[in-house]
């Protein structure tokens, strides 16, 4: 863009979601931002990270980072124990934030993140790319516009494969560090679009276990939830599963909508499947011509998130956005804990799990562990 200034860009966590996601996305809008420092405890890996990609300075702490560099916008890419903290000082300092999945371990510290910000910016935006693709933003704009009818069941699923090697990095699988299991990890992309398909969630009743895996929380969990439409959608998050797989389905009165894919999808990757009622070839042909192709992808959020801070106004997935999917996460959780059906009103200060994902529940033990283990 000639005759603007470039933003001023810092990476805090050089590990592999910064160098594989984060960085190729700030590449993509090179005529925008030019990346000037990042941040990490490990002054080896940091090193090789500003060797490879070409970052001029280097920091142990945020906060020296924040006093040093004055960025515009921050990539928060550490651990998520780590994630509040960072967003919360970069916030205060100005900077507008993308921070990776899921961006705290609580609606309590979602609230610090939230009281941080101001009006007209900075912000910070959630890593949720599921919903940035062109298919997804079309499937999107049909339901909200009522062209394949009334939803009325839906199936999520988040069917992974991770090892034990994978639990060999501390923080993973530990509720102290990473916040849960695969709900929050890994299932939560996909919970993420169904919300963003169907809207507001009511109520939700769930289960978890620990079946294989040797961590502290779950490595599955699967649940029912209601939504304020009256919709039902089943959920099931998996880590052990060798045949991966991430799917969508969405049953409406007028058609089926359908996604498959892994890590990311393209506009070939959705289906349209017309009730035996709907014959018009042209309303069918509307519902499989999405826009020219964008990949899902830290990209393609990126791109909205720059659009926002050109016009001061809060991005997509942060804000509201992004806490009712947190909620939904929180939700299943107490509903596994207690054995209960949990309403999105309960999610108040005063419960348990605002503060924690397992409510600082004591001694408890996922259904399907061996007698004698802890959580």
């Amino acid at each position: 863009m000639n005759g603007t200034p470039k933003l001023r860009a810092a990476v805090i966590g050089t590990g592999g979601i910064a160098e594989q996601r984060h960085l190729p996305a700030l590449r993509s809008a090179a005529d925008r931002i030019q990346v000037v420092a990042a941040v990490d405890v490990d002054p080896e890996r940091l090193a090789r990270f500003r060797d490879t990609h070409r970052v001029p300075r280097g920091y142990r702490s945020t906060a020296e980072m924040l006093a040093a560099e004055e960025p515009d916008l921050v990539h928060v890419c550490t651990p998520p124990f780590a994630h509040v903290d960072a967003v919360v000082h970069s916030l205060r300092a100005g900077a507008w934030v993308l921070v990776e999945k899921p961006a705290c371990l609580s609606l309590a510290e979602h609230d610090r993140i939230s009281e941080a910000e101001r009006d007209g910016g900075p912000y910070a935006s959630v890593v949720c790319q599921h919903r940035f693709g062109s298919a997804g933003r079309h499937a999107a704009r049909l339901l909200a516009e009522g062209q394949l009818g009334r939803p009325l069941v839906a199936d999520c699923r988040t069917t992974w494969f991770r090892d034990h090697a994978y639990y060999q990095v501390p923080w993973r699988g530990r509720w102290h560090t990473e916040g849960g299991g695969p709900t929050v990890g890994h299932g939560i992309h996909q919970m993420d679009l169904l919300l963003e398909l169907l809207g507001d969630w009511a109520e939700i009743h769930a289960v978890t276990a620990r079946l294989d895996r040797d961590v502290d929380t779950e490595d599955v969990s699967m649940a029912t939830v209601r939504f304020a439409s009256g919709a039902l959608a089943s959920v099931v998050n998996s880590v052990l599963c060798p045949r991966e797989e991430s799917y969508l389905r969405i049953d409406c009165t007028d058609a089926t909508v359908e996604l498959t894919h892994l890590y990311g999808y393209g506009n070939a990757d959705w289906r349209y499947t017309p009730a035996p009622h709907v014959t018009d070839p042209d309303r069918i042909r509307r519902w499989r011509t999405p826009p020219a192709q964008v990949r899902s992808s830290h990209t393609a959020q990126l791109d909205l998130l720059l659009e926002a801070m050109d016009t001061g106004r809060r991005p997509p997935a942060s804000g509201d956005s992004a806490r009712r999917t947190l909620e939904l996460v929180t939700a299943l959780y107490e509903s596994a804990f207690t054995g209960r059906t949990v309403g999105r009103h309960e999610l108040t200060p005063d419960d348990p799990f605002y503060h924690h994902l397992h409510g600082n529940t004591p001694g408890w033990v996922p259904s399907g562990t061996e007698e004698g283990s802890t959580a």
